[in-house]
């Protein structure tokens, strides 16, 4: 019988190159949150994919950036740090990219690090096969990366491929979490995040970017099949929450009923959801109300 194998799986990359997705898709169960505006993800995700004879752990990280605020900062600190734990890192491209001077940076960092370095070529379905191979050889002249895998993370193409490489590559070890378990985030977090995911879809200019969402609240009634979830959108400006609210609150409503529907789905029970909008002045340059919103470095 072949040795049981288990093993830590980082997913980096520059904001908004699918990690997200990808990660999604692997595991099996919507854990990240996805969006089309970078940095979307802000903390570090564990997702869980037991295959026949190993325990894959996937890190979904922050996207690779350079950090202004403070909350970009530990962003890019999260990432890192999970990067330096991991028995393989998964770095994602985008096939239609160009190289360009930040991917060189991030590729230099992976030296820094223990992990069997993985190139990853996502959005094979956008671009013609054909363009894939020269960019393979600019990235195989930068590093020298331990396998180079086209994938489509929106289509599953080459999916499946990538998690047999997973699974030959990692240590042999004893599964780290029972088979049950998918991730490590509490359905609070969960839930939290989908409720982020809504004023993302719903808002433009600088709102997205600074909003945080807190659950005050989270109270299963059984006999009633129902859990009642309040929670506080927090922004920074006066004029974001203007812009949250929207006019005679139908903004707000729109955010809280997409974010019911996903909520019901995911807990498989009836919620009843009330949202505030509060105001945290410039929370995303204040260590101190960083930490109150759960977004302590890793």
């Amino acid at each position: 019988m072949a040795p049981f194998k288990s093993g830590y799986i980082s997913i980096l990359g520059r904001p908004n190159v699918g990690k997200s997705t990808l990660f999604n898709r692997i595991i099996g169960e919507k854990i990240a949150i996805v969006a089309e505006r970078p940095q979307t993800t802000r903390n570090r995700i564990l997702g869980i994919r037991n295959v026949e004879g190993g325990q894959l752990i996937f890190l979904d990280t922050p996207g690779l950036h350079e950090g202004r605020s403070e909350l970009n900062r530990r962003m890019v600190q999260t990432a890192i740090s999970s990067g330096r734990e991991a028995d393989i890192l998964l770095f994602i491209i985008e096939a239609f990219s160009p190289l360009v001077e930040e991917d060189q940076w991030m590729v230099k960092s992976l030296r820094e690090t223990k992990g069997l370095p993985f190139l990853l070529i996502n959005k094979i379905d956008q671009v013609r096969k054909e363009r894939v191979l020269p960019l393979m050889d600019q990235y195989r002249r930068l590093h020298p990366f331990e396998k180079m895998i086209p994938v489509s993370a929106l289509t599953g193409e080459g999916v499946d491929i990538l998690l047999e490489e997973i699974l030959k590559s990692l240590p042999e070890s004893p599964p780290y979490y029972p088979d049950e378990v998918f991730t490590d985030q509490t359905e609070r977090s969960i839930v939290s995040e989908m409720i982020r995911e809504k004023v993302i879809h719903q808002t433009f200019q600088e709102v997205p970017h600074s909003s945080a969402v807190t659950i005050e609240s989270f109270k299963e009634k059984p006999e009633k099949n129902l859990v009642v979830i309040q929670g506080t959108i927090h922004v920074e400006k006066d004029s974001q929450k203007k812009i949250l609210i929207g006019k005679g609150g139908q903004r707000l409503k729109k955010i809280g009923e997409a974010a019911r529907k996903e909520i019901e789905a995911f807990l498989g029970k009836r919620v009843f959801l009330e949202l505030w909008v509060k105001v945290e002045k410039d929370w995303t340059r204040d260590p101190r109300a960083l930490d109150a919103l759960g977004y302590s470095p890793r």
